[in-house]
């Protein structure tokens, strides 16, 4: 499931295969299964332009919820031109035509604001009191409409990113684990790339023409999904709509052709050394694309693996035979064919290579026998729970229909959990022998110096 919550900053978010609730998740019996919860209502309508609206309404709370989504991601990048989606996040925040500060005029009706750049998408959301809605349309209307590409503000949004790169990716213990893991486990896919970028440079050698180029083919209001939720009408966000947005011309989306990843057959491996803590070790398998039919087989594969403290890799390796010191699995959600993801640090005295024989005998027995009932059970009513918690935020109910809509199908958001639930024990066995291969798997050896 893609759950998207709001980014603490301004800065690149990849978006997991699903949030988890740490506090809630590890209960062992709760009947979900069989529970109701109230579907996502939502009204839709499309503009001249191409720009699809879908407005959900909560007169619960007094504020409302402005999601735009904008269908381009690091995936839409050149290969020789990387870090562009994320550089535009930034770039967004500097300014328009016709608004040269864009967080000035939202703080004073009290909104706040923030955005997230993933492979697959970009996301810009605004909450704010109802009363003042139409503030938000004006914003974002207006940086669609006409971005301010002044060299100036180019030089300081590049310092921004480069500035992140190095805190958050160079000079942060295991920052530069995706840097190693997507090159190795993608070889024709551009999600080989971190969203930050292949390589840096790519940003420092950003022109004024490249930012055009880029802006003009990719944010265009028919590449965008906006989702108006909380204290609102839909009659007047339509009306909203068509005084700000539907003036903006429709543009020429491109078609994405995107190479598709071979099929992987043959196991890698790639050992690194660096100045931190403790050694760590990583395993990612290709799993489904979002939309294929197979996908929620692999999602709550990954939690019977390690989602909690009672998942098997914690149980046998961290609790039982305290062979490690943590561990989890997670899958990285992806649009198309993504990783699930495995993680590990050893206890101390126990060897990279001791802790990885152990990790591969939990997974041998995960491929060779089936799911109990209970811990399959078990793992749907995790999944469960944690689409109900993330669904109490309006906010985070837009950017779900948003996410949702963008792929194709805003039914999605009401259509997962019976897609959980509908999982069997013979499927996910199936989806263990597919995805847990030792031949589908890339493991990056993470060593601490002086080890």
């Amino acid at each position: 499931m893609i759950l998207a919550l709001p980014s603490p900053t301004r800065s690149q978010w990849n978006m997991p295969g699903r949030i988890n609730f740490p506090h809630l998740i590890d209960f062992q019996i709760l009947d979900l299964g069989n529970a109701c919860f109230d579907m996502l209502s939502y009204q839709h309508f499309t503009l001249d332009n191409g720009l699809r609206v879908y407005v959900h309404e909560d007169h619960t709370v007094p504020t409302a919820a402005f999601n735009l989504l904008y269908d381009v991601g690091s995936r839409d990048e050149h290969e020789d031109k990387t870090g562009f989606a994320h550089l535009f996040e930034h770039l967004m925040f500097g300014g328009s035509a016709n608004i040269p500060s864009y967080d000035e005029p939202l703080q004073r009706v009290g909104g706040e604001n923030n955005a997230f750049t993933s492979p697959d998408i970009t996301n810009y959301y605004i909450t704010l009191p109802a009363d003042n809605l139409e503030t938000a349309f004006w914003l974002e209307s207006d940086r669609m409409m006409a971005l301010s590409f002044k060299p100036d503000v180019l030089d300081v949004q590049r310092k921004v990113v480069i500035e992140e790169f190095k805190q958050r990716y160079l000079n942060q213990p295991y920052g530069d684990v995706w840097l190693k893991l997507r090159p190795l486990a993608y070889q024709q896919h551009p999600y080989r790339w971190a969203t930050i970028g292949k390589d840096i440079s790519h940003i420092e050698n950003a022109t004024l023409d490249d930012v055009r180029d880029f802006f003009y083919k990719h944010y265009l209001p028919n590449n965008a999904y906006l989702v108006v939720a909380g204290h609102v009408q839909p009659e007047q966000v339509k009306q909203l709509c068509k005084k700000w947005f539907e003036p903006i011309p429709a543009g020429q989306v491109p078609v994405r052709q995107l190479p598709t990843e071979p099929r992987q057959t043959q196991a890698r491996r790639l050992e690194m050394e660096a100045d931190v803590p403790v050694d760590a070790l990583y395993k990612v398998y290709h799993m489904a694309a979002k939309l294929a039919p197979e996908y929620y087989a692999h999602d709550l594969l990954s939690d019977v693996l390690g989602r909690s403290k009672s998942s098997r890799l914690y149980n046998q390796l961290v609790h039982d035979r305290q062979l490690l010191s943590s561990v989890s699995a997670s899958i990285t959600g992806s649009v198309d064919s993504g990783l699930l993801v495995v993680t590990a640090k050893p206890a101390e005295g126990v060897s990279l290579e001791t802790a990885e024989a152990e990790i591969n005998v939990v997974i041998d027995q995960l491929c060779q026998q089936t799911v109990p009932d209970a811990e399959l059970e078990k793992v749907k009513n995790q999944a469960e729970s944690t689409l109900v918690f993330g669904e109490l935020e309006v906010l985070n109910r837009a950017m779900s229909l948003a996410a949702a809509a963008a792929l194709g199908n805003p039914e999605l958001v009401n259509q997962e959990s019976a897609r959980l639930q509908a999982v069997t024990a013979e499927q996910l066995r199936q989806a263990a022998q597919e995805v847990l291969r030792p031949d589908n798997c890339s493991t990056l050896l993470y060593r601490a110096k002086g080890d």
